[in-house]
């Protein structure tokens, strides 16, 4: 996942923690984005403006008025540049203008200014950061469209000890991939994801387990996640930090996974059993730990509950995906258990192949589906991901591909107000929605007009028709909506 054709503007404020923004602007570099920094004077105090001036290779603005002799404005031009802008540390006093609309210096004049996403990562003093004043000017960001990255715990340079530090850099880079990384073309659809192995207990000591380690499945999560899904990530034991942006549900046993699973599939869209469930447990489970004796040991096991086998009889509206781990015969094995589990798709792989299986950060793996087989190269298990998800969304996608995309954004209407010709993205997706769960919930429907980062229908709520939401857009894009809408409505009919 890379940034290449964006542009990020990264505000630096007057906060101890200015320092580590060097490191912010140099990763995302080299993701391949385009790096504007913009400091408030009190932040050239930690760092000099030349560090970042030669890690973007771009001039960095602190003065309002700085004589740069370039025909433009240069906070209203960098507004207009930016795909997103984070704010990092942003310090309670530059918070507090931002949330009153104060632009008393050029960070603060071109976030007003700008259009696109808002990052805020508030970095200061517990006090300050607790102060009721403090916490109803970040509200306020937030009710003004910001999205405000919470603070970290710890202990802060003051010597004080609580909540107040600026999070990690990798945590702010996610911040920004999630938002501007991938188009959002599975808003409004709600993605279950297993992952990793369960482990059944032989006595408290003991426990019968596989070698996965949950690559695959982290990899599927966060790839919906950042194309806008409504994720929820059920997993095993694994070494793996949480997945940002999704619902975390751990579990133990088969059981366990069973019960997540089956207790959340009438208000799951799409379910992607990547998780490596133990096939057998132990009839009984030792009270305690089984001591070693001479001879042999025999232990009675049992089934585990057949996830799939129960669920995919009963599926109604929903994508059903699994997972096919074998090592020989790879094809006609996996073909039976699309056909037996009434799955729409299993992804199969062969341990044996090398670059495949567990632990490992690659994959090489064969989608099959009623209509057939589709083998992919070795890739790496993010790309995997991402083909999956291309591969779950293709039955639904409308065959009218973009033609001309004046702004590159997939929207229908492009940032100067005019028309792409084009059937966008979103709309497919609002299609999909609409044709496949047949309103059960609110639709991830969205339009763009006037400009890509200011949605003019965000989610259909649960009673309310197209119509009912249109009823609030603006003639021009409702227009737009209703030619496209029609186009699919066509489609599907004919």
């Amino acid at each position: 996942m890379d940034l290449k054709g964006k542009c990020v503007l990264l505000g630096v404020t007057g906060g101890i923690a200015a320092y580590k923004m060097a490191n912010v602007a140099s990763a995302l570099r080299k993701l391949g984005a385009d790096v504007e920094v913009i400091m408030t004077k009190n932040a050239t105090q930690f760092i000099t403006p030349i560090t970042f001036e030669t890690l973007t290779g771009h001039k960095c603005m602190v003065d309002t008025f700085d004589r740069d002799f370039k025909f433009e404005v240069t906070h209203i031009s960098l507004a207009k540049k930016a795909d997103v802008i984070l704010v990092a540390p942003a310090t309670a006093n530059v918070i507090a203008n931002m949330a009153h609309g104060i632009a008393d210096d050029m960070l603060t004049t071109t976030v007003l200014a700008a259009k696109c996403p808002k990052l805020v990562s508030p970095a200061m003093n517990t006090g300050m950061l607790e102060n009721p004043i403090t916490q109803d000017n970040i509200a306020t960001l937030e009710r003004y469209g910001f999205t405000v990255i919470p603070s970290e715990s710890g202990v802060l340079a003051c010597k004080d000890v609580g909540s107040g530090r600026l999070p990690k850099e990798d945590v702010l880079i996610e911040y920004i991939l999630h938002t501007i990384a991938r188009p959002k073309d599975l808003a409004g659809v709600r993605v279950t994801v297993t992952a990793g192995p369960t482990q059944e207990a032989l006595d408290p000591v003991r426990y019968l387990t596989n070698h996965s380690t949950g690559k695959m499945g982290y990899a599927l999560a966060r790839a919906a996640a950042m194309r806008g899904a409504d994720v929820t990530l059920i997993h095993g034991e694994t070494a793996l930090p949480p997945v940002k942006f999704t619902t975390d549900v751990p579990v133990t046993t088969a059981q366990d996974l069973y019960e997540a699973v089956t207790g959340r599939f009438d208000t799951t869209d799409v379910l992607i059993m990547a998780a490596a469930v133990a096939d057998y447990r132990p009839v009984t489970v030792a009270s305690d730990k089984i001591k070693k004796k001479d001879g042999d040991l025999s232990i009675p096991v049992e089934r585990t509950p057949d996830i799939l086998g129960t669920i995919g009889p009963q599926k109604t509206h929903q994508f059903l995906c699994g997972f096919s781990m074998e090592t020989k015969d790879l094809v006609e094995n996996s073909s039976a258990k699309l056909a037996k589990k009434n799955l729409d798709m299993v992804v199969a792989n062969n341990l044996k192949v090398a670059g495949a299986g567990f632990g490992v950060d690659t994959n090489v793996v064969t989608f099959i589906t009623p209509d057939g087989t589709r083998e992919l190269p070795l890739m790496s298990k993010a790309d995997v991901a991402d083909a999956i998800l291309d591969e779950i969304l293709k039955p639904f996608l409308l065959l009218f591909p973009c033609k001309h995309d004046a702004d590159g954004t997939g929207a229908g209407v492009t940032a100067d107000g005019g028309a792409d010709v084009c059937f966008p993205a979103f709309l497919e997706v609002a299609v999909f929605l609409q044709a496949r769960f047949h309103g059960l919930h609110a639709a991830g429907l969205r339009l763009a007009g006037g400009n890509e980062h200011q949605p003019i229908l965000d989610v259909i709520p649960v009673g309310q028709t197209v119509g009912d939401v249109l009823a609030h857009a603006d003639g021009q894009a409702a227009a737009v909506f209703f030619a496209h809408f029609q186009l699919a409505v066509d489609y599907f009919q004919g």
